[in-house]
């Protein structure tokens, strides 16, 4: 070994190793690809092997490439995970996580948790993918996010599921609309009125679905979107009302909107934690991971409203 290294050498190499392109390594890394390809040059040049195999369309690691990739992988988690925990370096510390996320839990989840995540750890970027629950799926199926929040996945059997809470189903409708003062109304009595709902390439429609299979009068549509909260946009012009998970409504001081119990039946659904099975997440995006597994300590006011109907209150 006739040159050192150091640390960002050995960072440069485990970003490509594990995205497999100078570019996308590069970027992650925040350095052009000249200056990339540098540090992988040095690295390889102070090793006195080669690590990777380039072409001019793909980067694939040499058997001895592969081995140190998984060494370096460890060494680097268990660095980063020590630095983690140590006050002000954790605050130096930079990084990126990305979670994957339904735009319906964005609202009740995020905000608070990441404000105490970026206070901790200022420097570590977190990317929110908010999406649909199928493509919250897809994302941490092949790796394109760190874990996601999402209320499919527990019967994938490469998917971790950790249940967070369970929510239920309320009818949005506008405040001036005959069914604002009710304590609760039936899915046969909604369906009495302008109904809308999303489309049913959506994993909240195929829960209403099965769960209203058997409901008599069930609600007819009049009007489909793809995300919930255009919906909500549609109930606030006046156009319908309409069924939705608990979390997308807004507080109860909003001006416009307003929402009701449904039951016969209650409708509810399980929200989680996902993560690929057997994935060690990276310090960073554990810290995050465990900051909304917490969540399940504090009771939000969706969970109370199932208890107290299933109670007869």
């Amino acid at each position: 070994m006739n040159k050192k290294f150091d640390l960002s050498d050995i960072q440069a190499f485990a970003a490509v190793a594990e995205l497999h392109s100078f570019r996308a390594a590069a970027e992650s890394i925040h350095l052009s690809q000249p200056a990339f390809s540098r540090r992988i040059d040095k690295l390889e040049e102070a090793l006195g092997v080669r690590l990777l195999d380039r072409t001019t369309r793909r980067v694939t690691l040499t058997a001895v490439g592969r081995d140190f990739a998984r060494k370096t992988r460890v060494w680097l988690d268990d660095l980063d995970g020590m630095l983690m925990g140590l006050g002000d370096v954790a605050a130096r510390r930079m990084g990126e996580v990305t979670i994957a996320c339904v735009p319906s839990a964005v609202y009740y989840f995020l905000p608070q948790v990441v404000k105490r995540y970026h206070e901790r750890f200022p420097k570590i970027r977190v990317k929110v993918h908010d999406t649909s629950a199928n493509e919250v799926l897809v994302a941490v199926a092949q790796g394109d996010a760190d874990f996601g929040l999402n209320f499919i996945g527990s019967q994938e059997a490469e998917i971790e599921f950790k249940p967070v809470l369970a929510e239920r189903f309320v009818a949005a409708c506008r405040r001036d609309h005959v069914l604002a003062r009710r304590k609760k109304v039936s899915w046969a009595e909604l369906g009495q009125h302008d109904f809308m709902s999303v489309g049913k390439t959506s994993g909240n429609r195929l829960l209403m679905d099965l769960a209203l299979a058997n409901v008599p009068d069930r609600p007819q549509c009049l009007y489909e979107a793809k995300h919930v909260t255009t919906l909500l946009g549609l109930v606030e012009a006046g156009l319908g009302v309409a069924a939705v998970p608990s979390l997308a409504m807004p507080g109860k001081d909003h001006p416009t909107l307003v929402s009701i119990a449904l039951v016969e039946p209650i409708v509810t659904r399980q929200m989680g934690l996902i993560k690929r099975r057997g994935k060690t997440l990276s310090p960073a995006a554990q810290q995050l991971y465990d900051l909304l597994m917490a969540t399940r300590s504090a009771r939000p006011r969706s969970t109370q409203a199932v208890s107290k109907i299933q109670s007869g209150q």
